[in-house]
């Protein structure tokens, strides 16, 4: 029996709670010796993050079918919470962090000396050593599991531009020094007093070992720095025997997506005495240089125009450091693995990302791909990829045991976010992932999967005959029906970034709305990563020009094609793409309401303040800053309000370092200038997206009441959000 409602109230049990608490955000799994572990963002602790692990090894379990391995209800093992509260393992290097902790087998572990108390007595021996960022004081602290968490890192003065701790760690790397010493080496980030001859804030970034017995807690001296200083540096990887180190760096006003150096360094006595750049330029963006043997790095680079593999060689015949940016046929320059036009890597907003896993010296297992992620087995040897079946779209984490136990994060288009474990095997030179199955699933609450849409990506040209990309969710519940003829309301939404993309997959957000009548498209407007330099360029210099012009034609190709009601067309984005959201509603007649959360609405002020990661990245979007003042003023949505007719919800964090809460609320006193509808709400203790539960639960419930409001549609049990004129 099918029931007929209009669009926009169909009653659904998919809640804006359920959003909240139902489901944990889940990091990149590691195995620790037969052991896995993950990181899981807790909503309902105020988005505290832990670290997890299993109880036991997770295939230790008996089988006795093709499927061995498989993981099911009844055969997944216990986790353990490693990490007690209150702490929580969170970085705030560049703001965005990443990879905040690591795990060392016991085996490793056992010689390495620990500040007293990080042992539980004489047990803590035969647990693993782990070592992670304190999200509160951004100190670095040791224990092994049961012990109590001891500082191993210093404090850093009082630096009054650095809104927070001086001293900021990340991306922590075990290394074995050739003289079989064991360490681990950290991305340092530095904030100095004063500022450089631009006026821009003193920092300096850098490789550094921190000693695990606790000596630099109260001696910063004690921290060696490894490689010379950089404004940026990332993914630093030891040689397999201990004298060589690869690293990247990048300075201002370059982006990681838009050039960065490969570098090179001679290793004597735990530091770089010689330092040489093997590829990369302001061009040119290289990522994750990866050890394939001593003498020969793999890594990723967009020189070809796409994110391939390339590699390099690292020693000459004589035994002498190489340093050769040339290369030809038979030479010892960068040579290109494949030529593929697909994405081998992603931008590096996060330090940490990995997109490379090494098999053995010959293969590599690869995250790739253009609007949704395959994970493949690279032959090193032949430049060929053998593609691995798997359900997934996105894939954003692979981790590789010595006996081809693998485990991957990821979602596909009828299973959420996950952590799913299975088995690499090769057989006569043919590569095989059996009995994959789900460990632990972001959300143990998945709806019925009537309630779910079916993303579609889609392909839009403009008049120009421009490709966009965009994916498309129908409005759908089994059972429920609008009146015949009606068409519904659509909502574009726009990813921040802007230099990200939208994944295609399983969104119990996008549900939220369509599970409800409410129809979305999720656009990956010129500027998106997933299809290409020359697509990711297109942004360059355009940021408002290009992304609105890029969102107006899907949603003029959802009219044409009779799939969308043309006065009923919304839109919403954060951050950057609130800034897409703001620009649209000011430029063009589109669309009939938006929501912006934490969006950019002065360029001005975003350019003057803003953190050091992302304080340049405007140059290449706009223009250098301040030449080009006037075109900055000229973008700003907050300049437009005089164009703008249709109501506005604006949603922002009050302790957001990236676009801080000025911006809402010039673009709320502009509103309320002139008068129209529009709703504030500013949450207390948020930053830069919002991981309190009570604070999800409002901004879902807030955007669906002001929909219904503008759209003509009453939601069943939402609370009325009141609009300000």
């Amino acid at each position: 029996m099918v029931t007929t409602l209009p669009y926009g109230s169909w009653p659904s049990t998919i809640s804006a709670e359920q959003l909240a608490v139902g489901g944990n955000r889940l990091g990149s799994p590691q195995w620790v010796g037969e052991q896995l572990w993950w990181s899981e963002a807790l909503a309902v602790e105020g988005g505290r993050q832990t670290i997890v692990r299993t109880a036991a090894d997770p295939l230790a379990t008996p089988h006795h079918d093709d499927d061995a391995a498989r993981l099911t209800p009844s055969t997944r093992p216990h986790t353990v919470t490693v990490l007690p509260a209150p702490f929580n393992a969170r970085s705030r290097v560049h703001e965005y962090g990443g990879s905040s902790w690591i795990a060392l087998p016991a085996r490793t572990a056992a010689g390495l000396g620990l500040p007293a108390g990080a042992r539980p007595g004489d047990h803590g021996f035969d647990a693993p050593l782990v070592l992670f960022v304190n999200f509160a004081d951004q100190r670095v602290y040791a224990f092994a599991e049961g012990g109590a968490p001891q500082p191993i890192s210093p404090v850093g003065p009082e630096v009054a531009e650095a809104g927070g701790p001086s001293l900021r760690w990340a991306q922590p790397t075990a290394v074995s020094l050739a003289d079989g010493a064991v360490e681990v080496w950290w991305v340092c980030e530095e904030h100095l007093d004063g500022a450089d001859a631009d006026g821009a804030p003193l920092i300096e970034r850098y490789i550094a070992a921190l000693p695990l017995d606790g000596t630099a807690a109260e001696d910063q001296l004690a921290v060696r720095k490894v490689t010379p200083s950089s404004r940026f540096v990332a993914h630093p990887q030891l040689s397999p025997d201990g004298t060589q180190l690869a690293w990247i760096s990048w300075e201002h006003p370059q982006m990681p997506w838009d050039g960065t150096e490969l570098h090179l360094g001679r290793v004597a006595g735990g530091i770089v005495v010689e330092d040489t750049v093997l590829d990369g330029g302001p061009e040119v963006s290289v990522l994750q240089p990866q050890w394939r043997r001593d003498g020969e790095l793999l890594y990723l680079s967009d020189r070809s125009g796409w994110w391939n593999p390339w590699t390099v060689q690292t020693t000459a015949q004589n035994g002498t450091q190489t340093g050769s940016r040339t290369g030809a046929a038979g030479t010892e320059g960068p040579q290109q693995l494949l030529v593929d036009e697909q994405e081998y890597a992603g931008p590096l907003w996060q330090l940490g990302a990995r997109w490379l896993t090494m098999i053995d010296a010959d293969h590599a297992l690869s995250i790739h791909g253009t609007a949704t992620d395959s994970l493949g087995v690279l032959n090193l040897a032949t430049g060929t990829v053998t593609p691995l079946q798997l359900p997934h779209t996105t894939i954003s984490g692979v981790s590789l045991r010595h006996d081809g136990a693998l485990a991957l994060h990821g979602a596909s288009r009828t299973e959420f976010a996950a952590i799913s474990l299975g088995h690499l095997e090769s057989t006569d030179g043919q590569w095989h992932l059996k009995g994959l199955g789900v460990l632990r699933s972001s959300r143990d609450d998945a709806p019925d999967p009537g309630l779910l849409p079916a993303p579609e990506p889609i392909t839009v040209r403009d008049r120009a005959g421009q490709a966009i990309h965009a994916v498309l969710y129908r409005p759908r519940q089994v059972g429920f029906a609008a009146p015949a003829g009606e068409l519904p309301p659509f909502i574009a939404q726009v990813h921040g970034g802007p230099t990200g993309q939208a994944a295609v997959g399983l969104s119990l957000g996008i549900a939220y709305y369509t599970s409800r009548g409410i129809g979305v498209v999720d656009i990956n407007y010129g500027g998106s990563t997933g299809f290409g330099r020359a697509y990711r360029d297109r942004l360059k210099g355009q940021w408002g020009v290009v992304d609105v012009a890029d969102t107006v034609a899907v949603m003029e190709h959802l009219v044409a094609e009779g799939i969308a009601d043309p006065a009923r067309l919304g839109i919403e984005g954060g951050s950057a793409g609130g800034w897409t959201t703001l620009a649209c509603l000011t430029r063009t007649e589109t669309f009939a309401a938006g929501v912006s959360s934490f969006g950019v609405a002065d360029l001005v002020a975003l350019a003057e303040d803003t953190h050091d990661f992302e304080s340049r990245y405007l140059d290449g979007l706009v223009g250098p800053y301040p030449e080009a003042a006037a075109i900055y003023r000229e973008r700003a949505p907050l300049n437009h309000v005089d164009s703008l007719n249709c109501p506005v919800l604006l949603l922002q964090g009050d302790e957001d370092p990236i676009v801080p809460p000025n911006q809402a609320e010039l673009f709320r006193d502009a509103l309320a200038a002139k008068s129209i509808p529009h709703a504030y709400l500013l949450f207390a203790g948020e930053q830069h997206g919002f991981r309190k539960a009570e604070n999800i639960i409002t901004s879902f419930e807030a955007s669906l009441s002001f929909y219904g409001q503008i759209f003509g549609f009453e939601p069943e049990g939402i609370p009325h959000l009141e609009l300000s004129r």
